[in-house]
């Protein structure tokens, strides 16, 4: 629950609360997402963001960029310095100018603490601001000052960080802490930065960490192949204090590495009683997709197998949003979706009760250097940050960063090609049209006008997505004789199109 927790503290939403809010999403999975597909202003960088955190109305973004730039400016103009570390208001997508700090090393994740009032950062980087910081950080997110006591010193690479209680927990390719062997994982105290017992001692990278809500649980994904002596291929849950493995029935959703498939998971979110994994293969055919499980008992709830590696997941408002760039979705175990050549489609949403997508259809493109496109998500609350590499968002330049809300009245349909029309009985004309499309909604309204005075003489519902817009046909049962305009209006609900009229001699 690392990306969303802060901001519910902030704004004084408990668990249970949150509990209620996610209950729509259990129906409501065509229309009205929490969300618009049209990306709100947001500054950009100038290279790949890969960590996210949302607390106290900023988005604090790390990565491997040294500059950023307004909503707009091309490549190279009208920078402002910024090493590897960034802070952007959460209102209007701008540069927070009070928040600047001078690292020496790339940032690879961010969290924020669960009542929004400091960040971690992890990273490669030994230095803030000149003063020593290996590879953990801590900020205070109003003022923005460094916190003295959390300085532990990683020896490598630190990859993703979480919290549960008063520990930290971090992963990465590391093996000693504080001069400790503390391969891969490890944590410290929230409180005084000490180093914790807790050492779930992985043979490989760990690249995403989440504990439990409760904390009763942490959830460890990666590379490895054991966790101490037991064997356990890319995820594994383990006890909070120890790092002992704990049973995970639900792990064998991620299968067996073999010479031609090897999936490693590579974000988790924890959310009440679910946990939601994102996995990433390499190989044709590799298990790609997103699956939950529930936190009591370590079962399986749904596994999606779109095909195109997930890199984040994030909730908001009951929905689950990924960034990946799935490109077949036609086999999906959690229901099938759009099929291989439609081209990949970089940001979706999911019902986190069975994994089925859900309406929501903006998109990314990808660029150097993974070419994978989103990388890392985190929200405030009521908005989506999204991070990584790409260049575009819906087609229009822009770069490492954008943002999305439920402001406004979203994407407009697809303007409604002109009707077919037909008049085999007297009097009654049929009109048959292909369904619209809407990155916002699957569930559409759809009204045939007819004359110039646009009188409404039919009504409809029609379900259509970029991968499936059948055909429907809307009667006038009482159409006057002669000659006839009609027209077709389609509608979300926030926005109306119409389009061209078809004329007809009725008789």
């Amino acid at each position: 629950m690392r990306k969303l927790i802060a901001a519910l503290g902030a704004a004084g939403l408990g668990v249970a609360g949150l509990l209620v809010a996610l209950q729509p999403a259990q129906t409501a999975v065509t229309t009205g997402g929490p969300l618009t597909a049209l990306p709100a202003s947001a500054w950009q960088t100038d290279a790949s963001v890969l960590g996210l955190a949302v607390a106290k109305n900023k988005a604090f973004v790390g990565g491997r960029f040294l500059n950023v730039r307004p909503p707009g400016a091309a490549p190279g103009a009208s920078q402002t310095s910024r090493t590897y570390l960034a802070a952007f208001s959460t209102s209007s997508g701008a540069l927070d100018t009070s928040f600047n700090h001078v690292l020496n090393g790339v940032v690879w994740s961010i969290v924020a603490s669960p009542d929004g009032s400091r960040i971690y950062v992890g990273g490669d980087f030994t230095k803030v601001d000149g003063v020593t910081r290996n590879r953990v950080a801590a900020f205070d997110s109003t003022t923005g000052a460094l916190i003295a006591n959390i300085k532990p010193s990683v020896s490598y690479r630190v990859k993703t960080l979480a919290i549960g209680g008063n520990s930290l927990y971090f992963g990465g390719s590391f093996g000693l802490v504080n001069g400790v062997a503390r391969n891969r994982a490890a944590a410290i105290s929230t409180v005084d930065g000490t180093l914790l017992p807790w050492n779930p001692n992985a043979d490989a990278d760990v690249y995403a960490i989440d504990a439990a809500d409760d904390n009763s649980k942490v959830y460890l994904g990666g590379t490895f192949t054991k966790i101490g002596t037991t064997s356990r291929w890319a995820v594994a849950s383990v006890n909070n204090s120890t790092g002992a493995i704990l049973p995970f029935s639900a792990a064998s959703a991620v299968p067996n590495p073999t010479s031609t498939c090897k999936s490693r998971v590579k974000d988790i979110e924890t959310v009440g009683t679910k946990v939601y994994f994102a996995n990433a293969g390499d190989g044709g055919g590799c298990f790609d997709g997103t699956w939950a499980a529930d936190v009591a008992t370590g079962n399986l709830v749904w596994r999606n197998t779109c095909l195109g590696a997930t890199e984040a997941i994030t909730m908001v408002s009951g929905w689950l949003f990924k960034g990946s760039h799935a490109h077949d979705c036609s086999a999906s175990t959690a229901g099938p979706a759009f099929p291989e050549g439609t081209g990949n489609h970089y940001l979706l949403l999911q019902n986190p009760a069975d994994g089925k997508l859900g309406p929501w259809f903006p998109n990314t493109n990808a660029a150097a250097p993974t070419q994978v496109g989103p990388l890392v998500s985190a929200t405030g609350g009521t908005d989506l940050w999204v991070g990584g590499d790409f260049t575009k968002v819906n087609g229009a330049n822009q770069q490492g960063l954008t943002r999305f809300t439920n402001l406004g009245n979203g994407a407009l349909p697809l303007g409604p090609a002109l009707p077919t029309l037909s008049n085999a009985v007297t009097k009654q004309v049929k009109a048959t049209v292909q369904t619209s499309v809407d990155n916002d909604d699957i569930t559409l309204t759809y009204r045939l006008l007819r004359g110039a005075a646009n009188v409404v003489v039919a009504t409809t519902t029609a379900n259509s997505t970029f991968w499936s817009r059948p055909s429907i046909t809307l009667t006038d049962p009482n159409a006057p004789l002669g000659s006839q305009m009609y027209r077709i209006e389609v509608t979300d609900g926030k926005n109306t199109v119409r389009g061209g009229y078809s004329t007809i001699t009725v008789k």
